[in-house]
């Protein structure tokens, strides 16, 4: 079993239950997932993850592209629901991403943390980020990179993001030592969890509904 599926099947097994605005989800507080490059092999491998879309979306959100049309053009529609605009939404702050990334394979400093954070208080949203820091650290030539998520839809959210981190990775000029993910609160909607134990249980055609 993959560490991903290790971390689904953690909150079905011990996850307390916990209603939100969006319905009763079982969840887990402050679980860490730290990923070598095979354990990404392992991942990616074995789990089916929207990689053409998610790629096509990460690309789109560092131009900054904030309508939403933009992603159903690309075949991405799961924005819908938000309305035409990404309000302080991630294109607002992975447009910084390309001359962070610029720097850091510029430079490679191993004392310095190149840091990109998500989200800001007090502005106008409509869909916060989930992931709020990307940390990238230099050690022995080899590429660290640490991640903070503070809300994390296991079955949706978390494969998404993982790649997400593993394509960022892939634009340092570094080989990659380790990604690791901080969550501090990841779940499963009620809606999901027997689909999530059929997907545990080997059904690779299981779908899992969006709550928004």
């Amino acid at each position: 079993m993959n560490k991903y599926h290790q971390i689904l099947c953690k909150i079905l097994n011990a996850g307390k239950e916990q209603r939100n605005k969006k319905g009763v989800i079982r969840y887990l507080l402050n679980e860490c997932l730290t990923l070598t490059p095979s354990d990404l092999l392992d991942i990616f491998e074995t789990h089916s993850i929207a990689r053409k879309k998610l790629r096509q979306e990460l690309q789109l959100f560092m131009q900054g592209e904030r309508n939403v049309e933009g992603y159903r053009e690309a075949g991405i529609t799961w924005w819908d629901y938000c309305g035409q605009t990404l309000v302080n939404s991630y294109p607002t702050y992975f447009e910084k991403l390309p001359p962070l990334i610029e720097k850091i394979n510029r430079e490679k400093r191993t004392s310095k943390n190149y840091v990109l954070f998500l989200g800001s208080t007090g502005a106008e949203t409509n869909q916060a980020p989930c992931l709020s820091l990307v940390q990238f650290q230099i050690e022995d030539g080899e590429l660290v990179l640490s991640a903070y998520q503070r809300s994390s839809d296991a079955n949706l959210g978390l494969p998404a993001d993982i790649y997400h981190l593993y394509l960022m990775s892939r634009q340092i000029d570094l080989p990659l030592k380790s990604i690791t993910l901080t969550l501090g609160n990841v779940h499963i909607y009620e809606n999901n969890l027997e689909r999530t134990g059929s997907l545990l249980a080997g059904d690779e055609g299981v779908r899992f509904d969006l709550n928004v």
